[in-house]
């Protein structure tokens, strides 16, 4: 191949045992290193955090935070839809058909991009800020057979998720994952009141016991945090580092 021209985002923590060049569906090339690496975990800090993830709003965090929905397939639904157009408009076996595909595939491949850097980037705040994160185990591809389908595959649930239990485990942090039958949305987060379903349309609710006026996705935080705490606590009320 020749030299090629490579723009350095950080140097290589060792010497490369080998080095893989890979070619992608949308025709980029990758360089991929073997080198040997070890993890640090972070410095200890007194902050936990339960996680209410969504569809509205990607997630919020039992301190209040939101973080929006980036929904980055919908932002870019229009432009991959003229390119399928493009491309089935196109002779089977032909060259313009060839490069009408490749450009469907960079859309996509762009869109995913995207995705993942900015699943990344959150996924790292969070541990970072962190000694213990509280998250609802959620089932993914249930909710991905819905009419809610689209949606769910474009929040990336699965890969954020997955994303915070590797850099848990790398940087020494905690994370518990709440039993997804949890009433988190049920449950008063102030007196313990179980005050039943409600529906999604329903975003702000008073508790019929303590009058207390909840945000729906900020009480289900608190409530995925102290249930997460509970779990993760031993009979002399000490929290224990649990597997992730």
């Amino acid at each position: 191949m020749g030299e090629l021209k490579v723009a350095w985002s950080r140097e290589l923590p060792s010497e490369p045992s080998s080095v893989s060049i890979i070619k992608d569906a949308a025709g980029r090339y990758f360089v991929s290193f073997v080198v040997e690496t070890t993890d640090e975990p972070l410095s200890e800090c007194d902050t936990e955090v339960g996680i209410d993830l969504g569809l509205a709003t990607f997630a919020v965090l039992s301190d209040g935070k939101v973080i929006e929905s980036p929904r980055f397939f919908r932002r870019a639904e229009r432009r991959l839809r003229r390119a399928q157009q493009n491309l089935s408009r196109k002779d089977k076996g032909s060259k313009n058909r060839a490069k009408a595909r490749l450009e469907v595939v960079r859309a996509h491949a762009r869109v995913a991009d995207a995705r993942s850097g900015w699943a990344h980037t959150h996924s790292t705040m969070i541990v970072r800020e962190n000694q213990a994160v509280f998250v609802e185990d959620l089932c993914v591809k249930g909710v991905a057979r819905t009419r809610l389908a689209k949606s769910v595959h474009d929040a990336g649930w699965g890969m954020f998720t997955r994303l915070l239990e590797e850099k848990a485990a790398r940087y020494g942090r905690v994370l518990v994952k709440v039993d997804r039958w949890f009433p988190s949305s049920q449950l008063c987060s102030a007196c313990g009141r179980v005050d039943g379903s409600k529906p999604l349309s329903v975003r702000e609710w008073t508790c019929r016991g303590c009058g207390v006026v909840h945000d729906r996705d900020v009480n289900a935080a608190r409530n995925i945090l102290a249930a997460g705490r509970a779990e993760g606590r031993n009979a002399c009320g000490e929290m224990v580092g649990l597997p992730v």
